[in-house]
C-alpha cells in the first residue's frame, strides 16, 4: 500500500514538473506583454517532433535536445517578431486571437511536413534509452521518464529563478512587466527583453515537449492542446503573472489530477481476503474505481472554487513583486 501511495506521489511530481514547464513559460510571456499565448503549446509540439526527427536520425539525447531547444526558440522568435511585434499595445483581444491564428499555422504546417514526409498523422516517438524504463529504489519501482521529468523540472525552475532575479536582463524583465512603456524611457532595450522571454518560454516548453511525448510514446500534431490547456489552468489557480503562482498552481493541479485516480482506484487494488468483506465492500461503495475516469471534473470544480473566493489566484496579492 505504501508503495502505491509512494507511485501516484511520484505521478504527482512528474505531471506537476512539466506542467510548471508549461506555466512559467504563459505566465513570463503575460507578465511583460500581457499576452495569454494559446501557440505555447504548438511550440512544444514542435519541439517534439524535432526531437523525434533527431533521435531518429540517431543522434545522441544532448544533442536532439540542443536540436529541440534551438529549434523552438527560433520559431518562438519568428512568431513574436512577425505575429505579435507588429499588434504590441493594440487590443489584448487582438493578441489572442493571434495567437490561436498563430498555433494553427504551427499544427497546420507541422501536418503538411509530415504528409509530405510520407509520414502518418501520428507518429511512434522513439523513446531515448537514457530516459526508458524503470529504476529500482528498494521495493518502489520509478519509470525513469518520471525522474528525469522531476530532475529536470526543478533544475531547469532554479536556474531560471536566478537568471530572473541576479541577472541585469531579468531585473530588465521585471521593469518591463511593470510598466513597459516606463521601462523603454528609462533606456531599457524592450524588445530584447521581449525577444529572451519569448526564448526562455519556449526552451522550457521544448523540453516538456520532449518529456512529455517520451512518456506518451506518440506525438501528431495537436498534442500541444492538452499541456497548454493544463498549464493555463495551473497559472489561474496560482495567479497570472505569477512565476511563483504557475509553479504552485502546476504541483497544485498535478495532485487534484492524481488524488481522484489513487482513491477511486484503492477498492480494486486491496485484495478481498485481506480485510474484513464488509470494509472492502464500503471502501468500492465510497470510492468506485469507474469515478477516475472524471478526474478533470474535479479539478474544474477545484478551479471554480479558487476563483469564487481568490478571483485573481492563490498569490494574487504577490503577482506584481514577483512578476519578471
Amino acid at each position: 500500500m505504501i508503495d502505491y501511495w509512494l507511485q501516484q506521489g511520484m505521478n504527482a511530481l512528474s505531471a506537476g514538473s512539466l506542467y510548471a514547464l508549461m506555466a512559467v513559460g504563459l505566465a513570463l510571456v503575460f507578465g511583460i506583454l500581457r499576452l495569454i499565448n494559446f501557440a505555447h503549446g504548438d511550440v512544444m509540439m514542435v519541439g517534439a517532433y524535432l526531437a523525434a526527427f533527431s533521435l531518429a536520425a540517431g543522434l545522441p539525447l544532448p544533442v536532439a535536445v540542443a536540436v529541440s531547444v534551438v529549434g523552438s526558440i527560433v520559431v518562438g522568435l519568428v512568431m513574436e517578431r512577425v505575429a505579435y511585434r507588429p499588434l504590441r499595445g493594440g487590443p489584448e483581444v487582438t493578441l489572442l486571437l493571434t495567437s490561436f491564428a498563430a498555433g494553427l499555422i504551427l499544427q497546420n504546417g507541422t501536418l503538411l511536413v509530415t504528409r509530405l514526409a510520407g509520414q502518418p498523422v501520428q507518429i511512434a516517438f522513439p523513446a531515448p534509452e537514457l530516459i526508458s524504463g524503470v529504476v529500482s529504489i528498494g521495493t518502489f519501482l520509478v519509470p525513469k521518464v518520471n525522474l528525469a521529468s522531476f530532475i529536470v523540472g526543478v533544475v531547469t525552475l532554479v536556474l531560471l529563478t536566478l537568471f530572473v532575479t541576479r541577472t541585469r536582463l531579468g531585473l530588465s524583465m521585471h521593469a518591463a512587466a511593470e510598466d513597459l512603456q516606463a521601462a523603454r524611457l528609462m533606456g531599457i532595450r524592450v524588445d530584447l527583453v521581449v525577444a529572451t522571454a519569448f526564448a526562455i518560454a519556449c526552451g522550457l516548453a521544448a523540453i516538456a515537449g520532449l518529456l512529455y511525448a517520451t512518456q506518451a510514446g506518440q506525438i501528431n500534431p495537436y498534442l500541444g492542446f492538452t499541456p497548454v490547456l493544463k498549464a493555463f489552468i495551473a497559472a489561474v489557480i496560482g495567479g497570472f503573472g505569477s512565476l511563483a503562482g504557475a509553479v504552485l498552481g502546476a504541483y497544485l493541479l498535478a495532485f487534484l489530477e492524481v488524488l481522484p485516480t489513487a482513491l477511486f482506484g484503492i477498492g480494486d487494488l486491496i485484495a478481498p481476503g485481506s480485510i474484513p468483506p464488509e470494509l472492502h465492500d464500503l471502501l468500492r461503495t465510497l470510492f468506485p474505481g469507474e469515478l477516475a475516469g472524471y478526474r478533470d471534473a474535479f479539478v474544474f470544480v477545484f478551479l471554480i472554487v479558487v476563483l469564487l473566493f481568490r478571483p485573481n489566484g492563490l498569490l494574487a496579492g504577490r503577482a506584481r513583486e514577483e512578476t519578471p
